[in-house]
């Protein structure tokens, strides 16, 4: 036997999204941009950040922060710096995405 629920999921799904602040967008693109491009880091260090492998072929020292002006207003974004050689995203353009310092 299930309770009735006393909430309607998709009123409260629209209730909120109509309470949201404007930069909600902002942020959430903000967090998967920066995710994604933390995975891709890890991919060319060969390893996750914070674990120990063997076959780990480069380290990361930090973050260069960029503030790119987007669709979406200007975000903040967390580029992973490597202690040897350079990372750039792939498939991102400096010019069209503003990640390079000016």
């Amino acid at each position: 036997m299930t309770a009735n629920s006393s909430i309607d999921p998709s009123e409260f799904l629209h209730e909120h999204l109509a309470q949201a602040s404007p930069d909600l967008l902002r942020q959430l693109m903000g967090g998967f941009l920066n995710t994604l491009l933390s995975a891709e880091a890890d991919s060319v260090c060969g390893a996750a950040y914070g674990t120990r492998d063997p076959e780990r072929t480069n380290r990361r020292n930090g973050y260069r922060h960029r503030d790119p002006d987007t669709r979406v207003g200007t975000m903040d974004v967390a580029l992973p710096k490597l202690r040897e050689g350079s990372y750039f995203p792939t498939g991102c353009s400096s010019d069209v995405v503003g990640l390079r310092r000016r």
